[in-house]
Order: C-alpha cells, then structure tokens, then sequence
C-alpha cells in the first residue's frame, strides 16, 4: 500500500478531489447553517449526519493533498462565507428536501468520481462516498415519506402486452398530435421539474440577502430562467394529461440579514447551473420525442448563456478558483 501511494495521482483523480473538496467545503458552510436554526427533532439529526459526511471529506482529502503536497484549494469557510448567528432564512422542511436532492446528485456525482479513479486508496475513498450518500439518500427519502414532503412521480398503467413502434411518428411527428410521453420522458421533465423547483427556491433566500447589486441582478436572473423552465416542463406534462410536481416557494422567511457570502452563493449558483446543464443533455439522448429534444436544446443553450455571464461576474470579483490544468507549453519555452 505504501509503495502504490508513491503513484502519482491521474489528473482525473486530482480533478475530482479538487472539485469535492470545494463543495464539501461549501456544503459544512450551509449544512452547519441549517443545524444552526434546526427545530424539528426528526430533521436535525439527518443534517447533523449530513454535515459530519461532508467534514469528514474535506479532512480525507485534506490528507490525500498534503501527502501528495499538492496546494490546498481555499474553497470556503465558517469564518468567512456564513454567518449562524442571522435569523432563519429557510425551513426545516425545505433544509431536509435540499438534503435529499443533493444526495441523489451525490450518488451520481461520486459514481462518476469512482470510474475515474486509478489508485486503490481514492478508489476506496468514492467507494465509501458513494456507500454513504446511498445511506443518506434514503434516510431522507424515508423521512419525506413519513411526513407527506415527497413527491412520487406519476404512475403508468401496466402493460397487457409486448408492443414495438410501427411509426416514424414516434419520434418525427412534429406539427402533428404527439404521441403520449414515454416512462423516461416523463422521468426526465419531472425530474428536471423538481431540481428547478428547488433551485428557484434556494436562489429566492439568495436573492434576500446578497449584499452585492450585481450578485443579486445575477440571481433574480436564474430564478425567472428556472420559473421559465418549470412552466415549459410542466405544459409537456399537461399535454399527456400528467400532473406537475409541487414548488417550494414558501419554505423561505423574509429576512434580509446577511447570511451566506456572495461568493458562496456565486458558487452555489453556478453548481446548479452546471448540473441543469448535464441533466438537459441526459434529457435529449432519453427522450425520443423530437420536439422534447428541440426543446431541452433550446434550454440548453440558455443555461450556458447564464453559466457563462456568472463566470465572468465570479471572475471579476476574484471568487472562482482555478481548477488543475496542464502546464502551458508555449509560455515555458517563451520563458526559457
């Protein structure tokens, strides 16, 4: 074990506990916020469990960087990005239902973080990441459940028998009556329903208290591009007759009392920016509608608009760390 640490670290290994590490490093910020102004008995011990996980990582990788002496990144910290001692910004309800969607995100995020690791110890490491984000993911589904908070995508009628396409229509029918939705596609505009939902809401307590005009412009931004999103994915919906899932726009109180930095919101912002990004691209290859494709096309493009229009703000304001890149060979030999 100790000669296969003397390994160096791929750059897929490097990159992905670089970029953890910001967010576990973020997430201590808001999960330590949340456990701050807990009051129901049921959901504070899910954020506690929840705020140890992400502690425990940054002090792993922590290790793994300091054995490797490789540059800690400054990601975010208690004493600089959050302050416990300001009023309520959001429920409990809203805490635990924040909770569960960044599990699910996290068992797919580590996923991917496992297949790029190469050395046993940081294959290890996502292993018992993703083993601990499944046992947190259903913890909070279990507890949304008993309280009546989750929301059960729609159901189908069973099937009576083996049946295949016969239609180009299936797919092509464009200016004509569409088809009904399939299973996945529905799965998808649910799905990106409810991400939608959540980050309007999250970004609505954001709005209140950011203290920077152009942060908070920014913000008001992404929350009519999100509400925009929610109301096209819900007319699908409607179109085969298929409910919308529940918003969450009154888990937030009305304070205005600085809470989190506006570089942690910056940052948290473009985190769901990019993620809607992803889910839009998974929603295309799913769903073999064309004009659902069309449409996550379309929305695609305005995602990246505003994804970009962010950088440029965090860049400006020096709050976006460089992430690992390979050296630049034109400027050594320039400089040789």
């Amino acid at each position: 074990m100790d000669q296969e640490k003397q390994i160096r670290l791929t750059s897929g290994e490097i990159t992905q506990l670089w970029m953890q590490y910001i967010e576990d490093s973020a997430s201590v910020c808001t999960l330590g916020y949340f456990l701050e102004k807990a009051e129901d008995a049921e959901v504070k011990p899910v954020i506690e469990h929840a705020l140890q996980l992400s502690k425990t990582h940054v002090k792993k990788i922590t290790a793994i960087l300091n054995e490797e002496k490789y540059v800690l990144p400054h990601g975010f910290k208690k004493e600089e990005d959050v302050d416990f001692t300001a009023p309520r910004l959001y429920s409990d309800s809203f805490a635990l239902i924040y909770i569960h969607q960044m599990a699910s995100l996290g068992t797919e995020s580590y996923a991917s973080s496992l297949s790029f690791a190469v050395r046993s110890d940081i294959t290890a490491h996502y292993k018992e990441c993703l083993i601990e984000t499944t046992v947190l993911l259903e913890m909070t589904k279990d507890l949304l459940l008993s309280k009546g908070l989750y929301v059960r995508a729609p159901y189908l009628p069973n099937l009576e028998e083996v049946d295949f396409v016969e239609k180009q229509g299936f797919i092509w029918d464009i200016l004509g009556e569409k088809r009904p939705l399939t299973g996945s596609e529905i799965g998808h505009l649910y799905a990106n329903i409810q991400r939608n939902a959540l980050g309007a809401a999250l970004l609505t307590g954001y709005s209140q208290v950011a203290k920077s005009k152009e942060t908070t412009k920014f913000i008001l931004r992404c929350i009519e591009v999100a509400k925009k999103h929610i109301t096209l994915f819900s007319e699908k919906l409607k179109e085969s007759s298929l409910p919308a899932p529940m918003t969450w726009d009154t888990e937030m109180t009305t304070s205005t009392t600085y809470t989190f930095s506006d570089k942690m919101m910056m940052f948290q912002t473009a985190a769901l920016i990019s993620t809607s990004i992803g889910f839009y691209g998974v929603g295309i290859a799913q769903s073999p509608r064309a004009d659902l494709g069309l449409m996550y096309n379309r929305l695609s493009v305005e995602v990246q608009k505003l994804s970009e229009d962010g950088a440029n703000i965090m860049i400006k304001n020096k709050w976006l760390e460089q992430p690992p890149m390979a050296p630049n060979r034109k400027d050594l030999a320039k400089d040789n």
